[in-house]
């Protein structure tokens, strides 16, 4: 191409060429940042593994401590215990190369100590896992951890997890650009800095789900011979939790997990009925409704094992009315303090027009449907029963045609959240935003509303001092950041990297009962 001679052409074409030059780098950019999301991502992801296998590794340890279990368990929690070490000692081994890294490529970002300066940086990864041959130890070390891993669990099993495990070190592939297949060159040669972190974030998610494989199947193996559940509970469920008196009413009692060679015994201790034998894990237990009002049953349920046999308590009750007249409770099986419960009555034998409510305690109103009304329990205190009389109209004035008791309980409470979060990371811009705190009943199945009467805000900013604590005043008509001179300045002021922490949260529902609200911790991006 010839270069024009004309001033104002040659001028057009090297803006061509520059602009050229800003898009090209533009997508280099795009490309980086997605890199950084990934290694980000991973990360919470490694974090997220690393919380289920513990659970798993605490319910090893309590199975240890269980009665008659420790010697035959504690062999594999040893194991366990190596491959938890092992496991965190691989995953800080990768971190310390992630720092070298990061420190060859010129260091951290000033406005993220997460990632490094220089995104884009190729030389650091070649020169440290290419030219100095830090590919070969690191390749090593997984390979190690891989073989490591697999000698702890039956070798019987060890080919079929091997294949599953995803610590492994692919070949790499012979081409133009790798004639020698060097698996250093294929991973690490000009690969920009905040590539590798992510790839060394993907090598500590593959130690952390391998790490889940080996201890999942030391806990099967460690009850191969035992029942085949971990958790034992008993549970007692009802056919009915309401009946007319002669009606028959039956339950079964059960684990929520059993094995069919080892059949759980039912000790009956209150409540009358009787069992049947055990069918798969369930005893069968059936009365005749005698009575009127709230029944309990109770008992004990024996499951033999290799130690000491496991005795769990149950109960469960059920409502008898009586053949002339019942009660539905619309929504729960109790009486919520604060709030409307509807109800539904019926009398055998009279209109529904006739039939009314008298509750000692509550008040009672009409709802706009005949046979049903609205009951408030404001007064009563949680925990307490109230009886309900059904009345119907005869000739001769109101006649009681049933009665039972119901449970009174207060609303649970609310969980205190900012921007739809109860703690955790949140984005700077859409924290500054935020109102105020909310108390939210989550759940739940009435309308119940709570406003957050008074709370305390401080903050960490990322860099400089602590900032409050700040207390607001209590307030009945609810609480705002902007109530508080002080909040409202630090919340405008609030940034990325900075802890935000809310605290001594109050919050008044509609029993008027102030309650206190889980914290809040923010961890601004």
């Amino acid at each position: 191409m010839s270069i024009p001679k004309e001033p104002r052409q040659l001028m057009i074409n090297l803006m061509y060429l520059v602009l050229t030059a800003l898009l090209a780098l533009n997508v280099s950019n795009e490309i980086l940042n997605a890199f950084k999301t990934l290694s980000v991502s991973i990360d919470k992801s490694n974090q997220s593994i690393e919380l289920k296998t513990n659970e798993v590794y605490q319910q090893i340890i309590e199975n240890m401590n269980a009665p008659g279990q420790t010697e035959k368990v504690r062999p594999y929690k040893e194991k366990a215990d190596e491959v938890v070490k092992k496991s965190d000692e691989m995953v800080k081994y990768l971190d310390q190369w992630k720092r070298r890294i990061v420190m060859e490529a010129g260091g951290y970002s000033h406005t993220d100590s997460t990632m490094p300066d220089k995104m884009d940086n190729i030389d650091a990864t070649t020169l440290l896992l290419v030219e100095k041959k830090g590919g070969d130890t690191l390749r090593n070390r997984i390979l190690a951890m891989r073989e490591f891993l697999l000698q702890q669990i039956n070798q019987a099993d060890t080919a079929a997890m091997s294949k599953s495990m995803p610590l492994a070190i692919k070949p790499a592939d012979k081409n133009e650009h790798n004639p020698k297949a060097d698996w250093n060159v294929e991973n690490f040669e000009h690969m920009p800095a905040i590539a590798a972190l992510a790839l060394f974030s993907k090598f500590q998610n593959d130690v952390r789900a391998s790490q889940q494989l080996i201890i999942n199947k030391l806990f099967q193996e460690a009850h191969l011979k035992d029942i085949k559940f971990d958790t034992i509970g008993a549970v007692a469920l009802p056919t009915t939790s309401y009946a007319l008196e002669g009606q028959k009413i039956e339950a079964s009692i059960m684990l929520a997990a059993f094995n069919k060679a080892n059949k759980p015994e039912v000790k009956l201790m209150g409540g009358g009925g009787s069992t049947k034998p055990p069918v798969n894990g369930v005893v069968p237990w059936e009365t005749v409704a005698k009575g009127t009002g709230l029944q309990t049953v109770r008992g004990q349920i024996v499951l033999k094992t290799e130690g000491e046999p496991i005795i769990r308590d149950w109960k469960f009750e059920y409502m008898v009315g009586t053949t002339g007249a019942s009660m539905q409770l619309d929504k729960m099986n109790v009486f919520y303090i604060g709030v409307d419960n509807p109800v539904t009555v019926a009398a055998a034998g009279y209109s529904v027009e006739d039939v009314s409510l008298d509750i000692p305690g509550a008040t009672v109103r009409d709802s706009s449907a005949k046979g049903h009304f609205i009951i408030r329990t404001d007064n009563a205190k949680t925990g307490t029963k109230v009886q309900v009389n059904i009345k119907a109209k005869t000739k001769e004035g109101a006649k009681t045609v049933g009665t039972m008791e119901v449970r009174v309980k207060r609303i649970p409470d609310p969980v205190a959240k900012v921007g739809g979060s109860a703690g955790g990371p949140m984005e700077a811009a859409k924290f500054r935003i935020q109102i105020a705190p909310a108390a939210l009943l989550e759940n739940f199945d009435f309308d119940a509303k709570f406003k957050i009467i008074a709370f305390q805000y401080s903050a960490l900013p990322k860099g400089r001092d602590i900032v409050g604590p700040f207390n607001t005043e209590n307030r009945a008509v609810g609480c705002r950041f902007t109530d508080n001179a002080n909040i409202k300045k630090a919340v405008e002021s609030a940034r990325p990297g900075d802890k935000i922490f809310i605290e001594n949260i109050k919050a008044v529902g509609p029993d008027g009962q102030p309650r206190t609200l889980n914290s809040i911790v923010l961890s601004l991006y």
